[in-house]
């Protein structure tokens, strides 16, 4: 810890080892600094979340942060200096070899936290779903539309006070058609997937009929002890489309109007984990915070997703070191090195992230943003790897982390983890946004000012960690999460923040 002369706590050192430390509000350049038994006159102003040198750092040399590199400094570097873009580059450049140092070697599960229950919706097959809500997927973008009204018309025929249904949401986006190969494919899969999402009581796959993404071929990757709660239309063949529409809608509403929340262990939690807009402040609070979640849910036996691959250079060796086998550590590293190859067979570099808004909030390099991001993942053995939209596989994932392929894009990611099997994502953010994905998305502040500006987004303002520490926050964010899970909205719920993102990567036609 590092604080000012005048004011405790107005800087943070994660470690003795840091080179740095962070500003938890603005500093005026010659305020004095102590950092144990030695003070600091700054140099320079420092905006809050930015950082400021605490030791001297020789040009070429390593700054450590979180215990690590988060790049090389471009110059020498004075104690009390501003460290940012200006004076820190990227180490990373490429693909890179890895060595298996045994199962789970850095897997430190945090102190078990006592096992919670929420109210959930049983499925026949065992899962639990923290909605019942009728899904609309259209199969192409050409019925999207079609879709969006037939939810409205779903919507008011909900009856009011019904217990038993929570919504008509549909899912446009514009694909389904001029695809090829596994462009097509990742759209299909990731549709199918979504349609076995828990949360989805009852779902209607809509189609056009003359495109790509057919709907005979979708239907044969939904298994049948799924279907007697999914409907299909196929638009060309109706006369009178919409009112076909209202009809199926109507029958699964029907069936949908009997099912009842009931009491079930934390185990049942299929938690997606994810960041945007980050901070500086994003690995200090909100993220770690997400991170004793994410234990204390696989702690109890359920099951935590964690994606966005390209936020996860440079911090790799943190979730290598905790594989629980062989394979495991094998898909990892591959997904790893494939996701680089990615970006430079398109001819951009490994470490084109941080964005504008990272970087304006005080995140230098890469390195930087992905041993921040990676804390959400918590502490618990990585059990199992899953391609871009696969589902997590209970046998496996329960108990652990699954790494899930997929960008750093945040519709596209929060997707391809409603499509894995999360029935809730924590999604942390130092800068805000007000984007959802079809599963309830609970956004975690990183600091006080985007919670008490934007408190129609945020859900939790996990700076609290700071003042009342990480396991006082981390229990009272459980509770919201419980909430939550059994039935009140979160911010993107009450704001009909909804939306889909499908990773296109292939030509068009």
């Amino acid at each position: 810890m590092v604080e000012t002369l005048a004011h405790p706590v107005t800087a943070v050192r994660i470690a003795p080892e840091d080179d740095v430390a962070v500003a938890l509000q603005p500093l005026e350049a010659g305020a004095e600094i102590r950092v144990e038994l030695e003070s600091i006159t700054l140099r320079d102003a420092i905006p809050a979340g930015h950082k400021f040198a605490v030791r001297s750092i020789k040009a070429g040399s390593p700054v450590r942060r979180y215990r690590a590199p988060i790049g090389l400094a471009r110059q020498d570097i004075a104690p009390g200096e501003h460290v940012h873009t200006h004076n820190v580059r990227t180490a990373l450049a490429g693909e890179n070899a890895y060595a298996f140092a045994g199962p789970g070697a850095g897997a430190t599960a945090s102190k078990p936290t006592d096992l919670h229950s929420f109210r959930g919706y049983v499925r026949a097959d065992g899962s639990v779903g923290t909605r019942n809500e009728l899904w609309i997927l259209p199969t192409v973008g050409c019925v999207g539309r079609l879709g969006e009204r037939l939810a409205v018309r779903g919507n008011a025929a909900i009856p009011a006070g019904s217990e038993g249904v929570d919504g008509v949401h549909a899912f446009n986006h514009p694909f389904g058609c001029s695809q090829l190969g596994a462009d097509l494919e990742g759209t299909a899969a990731i549709l199918a997937s979504l349609a076995l999402n828990p949360n989805a009581g009852g779902v209607l796959l809509l189609g056009l009929g003359c495109e790509s993404n057919q709907l005979d071929a979708l239907l044969e990757r939904i298994p049948q002890s799924r279907r007697s709660r999914l409907r299909i239309l196929r638009a060309q063949a109706e006369s009178d489309e919409f009112s076909a529409g209202v009809a199926l809608i109507d029958e699964l509403l029907t069936e949908m109007a009997g099912d009842r929340r009931e009491e079930v262990p934390l185990s049942a939690l299929r938690l997606g984990v994810k960041c945007g807009g980050s901070d500086a402040m994003s690995g200090l609070t909100a993220n770690p915070l997400i991170g004793l979640i994410a234990d204390a849910v696989t702690q109890a036996g359920g099951a935590a997703i964690l994606t966005e691959i390209p936020e996860v250079f440079g911090a790799e060796n943190l979730l290598l070191e905790r594989a629980t086998s062989q394979d495991v550590f094998d898909r990892l590293s591959g997904l790893v090195n494939g996701f680089k190859r990615y970006f430079l067979d398109h001819g951009e570099p490994v470490s084109e992230n941080p964005s504008p808004g990272n970087i304006a909030g005080g995140i230098t390099t890469l390195e930087e943003k992905s041993l921040g991001a990676v804390q959400k993942g918590g502490l618990a053995p990585v059990c199992d790897v899953i391609g871009y939209g696969e589902r997590i596989a209970p046998d496996k994932a329960h108990g652990g982390l699954t790494v899930l392929e997929g960008p750093g894009n945040d519709a596209v990611s929060t997707t391809a983890l409603a499509a894995a099997g999360a029935t809730i994502t924590l999604f942390s953010t130092g800068r805000g946004t007000p984007l959802g994905s079809p599963v309830p998305t609970m956004k975690i502040a990183s600091n006080h000012s985007l919670a008490e500006r934007k408190p129609g987004w945020i859900d939790f303002d996990a700076a609290i960690a700071l003042e009342q520490g990480m396991e006082t926050a981390a229990d009272a964010l459980l509770k919201r999460i419980i909430a939550v899970a059994s039935g009140e909205p979160a911010r993107n719920e009450s704001n009909d923040e909804r939306a889909i993102g499908i990773w296109k990567r292939g030509v068009t036609l």
